[in-house]
């Protein structure tokens, strides 16, 4: 199904609680997205797509409620905005964690079992290269700074990207469910802008189609299919 044309760039937000908040939106605005901050339900209520950063997940949660911002995400996401998480933001899109504090609440939207700080420390941190279905190209280079992974993703979840060899192999690092995607690592970082790309168009195919609400089985009701496992 081919979308109508756009007359408008999306405007696609990046919550703005903490975290690597400038990084993405110097890459969406590079990519022609009018790229905004979101601090408050009003502005969240104004955009077409939000970007989740890396950061501190109880941090961001816990300015979240006490900002009044938490219910209106939830609310957003489970009804069909397109969302790109990265590292806490996959933590934040989660239904379900691992090693977090048992009160620790998220945003959802993902049916997937992450667990915190998988990678390690923040001296564990490291760089390593990772393919994922949909983005062409080759592999990326990935940055892991305290990261989590996919322990169990659900049905409706397609699996873009994995680690290849060391400790972790197989791990999933990418996932994506419908309009929502999210990474363990930050392409942010890495002037690599081929994810934040694919999102943008995520988002702009969304906008084409004036969809509103999400296909419940969450396969995205007219999103572009980038493949991937199951």
């Amino acid at each position: 199904m081919t979308p109508p044309p756009v007359s408008r760039e999306p405007v696609v937000g990046v919550l703005a609680l903490q975290g690597d908040v400038r990084e993405h939106l110097a890459v969406l605005s590079a990519l022609g997205a009018e790229a905004v901050p979101v601090r408050r339900p009003d502005e969240l209520a104004a955009v077409d797509g939000l970007v989740l950063p890396g950061g501190e997940s109880t941090t961001m949660t816990k300015l979240a409620v006490r900002t009044g911002l938490l219910e209106p995400l939830r609310d957003a996401v489970r009804g069909g905005l397109p969302a790109y998480g990265t590292c806490a933001g996959l933590v934040l899109l989660a239904d379900r964690l691992i090693d977090a504090p048992p009160d620790q609440p998220t945003v959802g939207g993902l049916d997937v079992t992450v667990r915190r700080n998988a990678f390690g420390r923040q001296a564990d941190s490291f760089e390593s290269r990772i393919a994922l279905d949909g983005v062409p190209g080759g592999p990326l280079s990935a940055v892991f700074i305290r990261a989590p992974w996919v322990e169990e993703a659900g049905p409706g979840v397609q699996v873009l990207g994995r680690v290849v060899g060391g400790s972790a192999d197989g791990r999933i690092v990418a996932v994506r469910q419908g309009d929502v995607v999210a990474t363990s690592f930050h392409p942010e970082l890495t002037g690599d802008t081929r994810v934040h790309a694919l999102f943008v168009e995520i988002v702009r195919h969304a906008v084409a189609l004036g969809r509103a609400v999400a296909d419940p089985s969450g396969a995205g009701a007219g999103a572009p299919d980038l493949g991937g496992e199951q």
